[in-house]
């Protein structure tokens, strides 16, 4: 089957295609021609993550999915939250957003947070959901190359490393995105 994944991240592009295996030719929005900056302007991942398939399904006529997340740091009252890519402001910068993230965390103790995603899948006319839930702390300082995002600053429950330390394979066992794809390929393999 094949199915445009409606993002121009290509390390989400390649975590996603690691998750489904040879069951389904991933394209993106590259591939089906798509330079657009997808519409983001919803209050909730829910809303944009539709908001996201639909402006491809409607332009591009092609089946997809589209995924929005959030890092909720408990602190913070929940921020960055539908926030997170744009948190520190245009333009967007992995970089700046976990510089400011550190700042406003420096003189708290409480350091739980949770990343969540949300995928809206478009096929034919039906509309489907899934979500992924990924405890865990906000660290003092970036450890890791690897992963992208606030990757390098988040450790998932249960671990002493950072989202950046693990392998591919490691997180998508445990991450929120993992967990929503895995939901997202259960569902494709019964169709």
């Amino acid at each position: 089957m094949k199915i445009c994944f409606a993002t121009n991240n290509p390390k989400k592009i390649e975590e996603v295609k690691a998750a489904l295996g040879d069951s389904f030719e991933i394209v993106s929005l590259k591939d089906i021609g798509c330079s657009a900056e997808l519409p983001e302007t919803g209050d909730t991942l829910e809303h944009n993550a539709f908001q996201k398939a639909k402006y491809v399904k409607e332009h591009f006529g092609v089946d997809c999915f589209a995924d929005d997340t959030g890092l909720e740091v408990d602190a913070l009252e929940g921020e960055p939250g539908v926030y997170s890519g744009r948190y520190a402001g245009e333009p967007r910068s992995d970089e700046r957003n976990i510089d400011l993230l550190l700042k406003n965390l420096e003189n708290s103790s409480i350091r739980t947070a949770r990343f969540k995603t949300v995928i809206a899948l478009l096929l034919g006319d039906d509309e489907f959901k899934f979500e992924g839930v990924a405890e865990g702390e906000i660290l003092k300082e970036r450890t890791g190359n690897g992963g992208f995002g606030y990757d390098p600053v988040f450790s998932p429950k249960g671990y002493t490393q950072s989202f950046a330390e693990l392998t591919m394979a490691e997180k998508n066992a445990i991450s929120h995105r993992g967990k929503a794809v895995s939901e997202l390929i259960t569902f494709l393999s019964n169709i």
